[in-house]
């Protein structure tokens, strides 16, 4: 496997061994990288910022589920480390073509034009992206199919990005070859954005295959993984009948989801926007209630929603989505959160932070609260150099300071997810902590504070949930390294086979042996490297801590507060 490099502004590139970076994947070769050649005291769009598109190390094999990618810089939004994860099919082909990294540095003086970059086996590509600058991601994506093949694998800087806002994504095409699979998190669309970089397409006659170490072995792992899957009741029914909106009933009983800007966790007409609601009105509209984001995913969470004309609207319309763009907002029309995700896929925005913009313009009397015509109105105005589209683009952070709000859910200025921290401590440690800003996916302790998988810890106290998020931070990003779904967790958390499997997949690629601790200590290289590089961007145990609200407003119905002390939270870092 190789690295290639390409500098944005000479656009020269080369091609190289792996060295140094030899057997990391994904997250641990992204953080790798950054940590060891971006300045961490740089300004995140400056040059001296690299943007770094990593594989996992299982992306170029046949293991079910092992087709994600890690986008890694250091981060406009947050201002540390980010690795932002995304499905599709870039990883997947990255494989075929020998790339474990593709790396972006440089950047072209201002008034230089917007690039394509095409990546073939052994040349690359430059081409100006004139045609499709400023344009929607989908039309964008048939213009660059109309030029480079219908089947060109591709990730997209969107409008938002062009602009460089904070909460810009990228867009990686699906197995369709639609623009639907979000980096979201950290602003790495402006990143890209920076760098004048509109897309990179990777060649899809490019069908290289990887020569496994010991075949043999690797099958016998692969069978026993996809049983691990296929056998685990959320990953194998739960998750392909209704999708991650299956969360929406079960951690609004809970009392965990966070309505009217966590002023409440229940939302009274949580049902009309429920998993369950969302399956039928898809049966019903002949969508698909079952979709792979990549090839060879066999959990099949995603799903296709077509509008009330039978229409595909969106894809990969997931709980975070529907939380933040309904319950955060008390809106209950899933026609119209659909349209708002759709939206954010067209434009290029995180749906997290975009809410939580929203949210901050609610609180600060721009929109009603529950006003869904208003909100989309105000969303499209992002990516067009409209003024309120530049605040909101920027995030929930910069928006609250545009209109005077002082209730901000952030962590190292990044929105919080659809779980309220003082019901489900296990995931609260985890935004605190994680070198990411406010982050779900990053250490998922809602596994053992409510579905009870892996174990079963009390999310409305404090004992165990620090061990809790520490163990699941360092899982999560060996799961992220090796380029596995993360909804494998599931699974893998309650089949004492799932991380010896996992273990077994990588002797099987690599041909020599490859341990459980292997496996562990991936992931807390990952940690240290995006700790190490955080701390000297600046950051203390002080940004290790949620807004001071939390602690002081009990949460309906439970009347829980938040009650870690950011000494007691750094027991949770590696």
């Amino acid at each position: 496997m190789r690295i290639l490099r390409i500098n944005t502004r000479t656009q020269e590139y080369a091609f190289e061994e792996l060295g140094e970076y030899a057997g990391l994947g994904g997250r641990a070769l992204t953080s790798r990288v950054v940590n060891k050649e971006v300045p961490a005291d740089c300004h995140a769009l400056s040059a001296e910022n690299k943007l770094v598109f990593a594989s996992g190390v299982l992306a170029c094999t046949n293991a079910a589920n092992s087709g994600r990618v890690s986008v890694g810089a250091k981060s406009p939004l947050t201002g540390g480390i980010k690795e932002s994860n995304s499905g599709g099919q870039f990883a997947n082909q990255m494989g075929k073509m020998d790339l474990q990294a593709i790396i972006l540095e440089d950047k072209p003086e201002d008034e230089a034009g917007f690039t394509n970059i095409f990546i073939s086996k052994d040349t690359v590509t430059f081409s100006a992206a004139d045609e499709i600058v400023g344009m929607h991601n989908y039309p964008a994506q048939e213009k660059l199919q109309e030029k480079f093949g219908k089947k060109a694998v591709t990730c997209l800087c969107g409008p938002a990005g062009e602009h460089c806002m904070q909460a810009a994504t990228i867009q990686f095409s699906d197995p369709e070859g639609l623009p639907t699979r979000s980096a979201g998190r950290g602003g790495m669309g402006a990143v890209l954005g920076s760098k004048k970089v509109k897309s990179v397409i990777l060649d899809p006659e490019v069908k290289g295959k990887v020569v496994m170490g010991d075949e043999e072995g690797f099958k016998a792992a692969r069978k026993e993984w996809t049983d691990i899957l296929r056998g685990h009741p959320v990953t194998s029914e739960g998750l392909p009948a209704f999708g991650t909106a299956v969360l929406v009933n079960i951690i609004n009983e809970a009392g965990a989801l966070p309505t009217q800007n966590f002023r409440n966790g229940r939302f009274d007409n949580a049902e009309k926007i429920s998993g369950e609601t969302l399956a039928d009105t898809i049966t019903k509209r002949d969508g698909k209630v079952s979709h792979g984001c990549h090839t060879g995913c066999i959990i099949q969470c995603s799903q296709v929603y077509n509008d009330k004309n039978g229409k595909m609207l969106t894809t990969g319309f997931e709980y975070e989505t529907i939380w933040g763009f309904g319950a955060h907002l008390l809106i209950d029309d899933l026609d119209i959160i659909a349209t708002m995700d759709r939206t954010c896929d067209e434009i290029g925005m995180d749906t997290i932070e975009m809410a939580s913009s929203l949210a901050m313009a609610m609180e600060g009397g721009l929109i009603a609260w529950g006003d869904a015509p208003a909100a989309l109105e105000y969303l499209r105005k992002v990516g067009t150099g409209d003024p309120v589209g530049r605040i909101l683009g920027n995030g929930a952070g910069f928006t609250a300071a545009a209109f005077g709000v002082d209730r901000i859910p952030t962590v190292k200025n990044q929105a919080l997810p659809a779980y309220d921290p003082r019901a489900v401590k296990g995931v609260g440690v985890t935004y605190a902590t994680t070198p990411m800003g406010a982050d779900h996916t990053a250490g998922y302790g809602v596994c053992q504070n409510v579905l009870k998988c892996g174990g079963d810890v009390d999310g409305h106290g404090k004992d165990g949930n620090i061990e809790v998020s520490k163990n699941l931070q360092i899982a999560t990003a060996a799961v992220d390294s090796l380029g596995l779904c993360l909804f494998v967790a599931f699974a893998v958390l309650d089949d004492e086979r799932g991380v010896p499997c996992m273990a077994k997949l990588v002797s099987g690629l690599l041909g020599s042996e490859y341990s459980v601790d292997d496996v562990v200590n991936l992931g807390v290289g990952a940690l240290k490297d995006e700790l190490d590089f955080n701390r000297r961007a600046g950051f203390t145990e002080k940004d290790d801590q949620l807004p001071r609200w939390f602690t002081e407003e009990a949460l309906p119905p439970h009347n829980v507060k938040w009650d870690f002390t950011a000494e007691e939270l750094q027991e949770a870092k590696v």
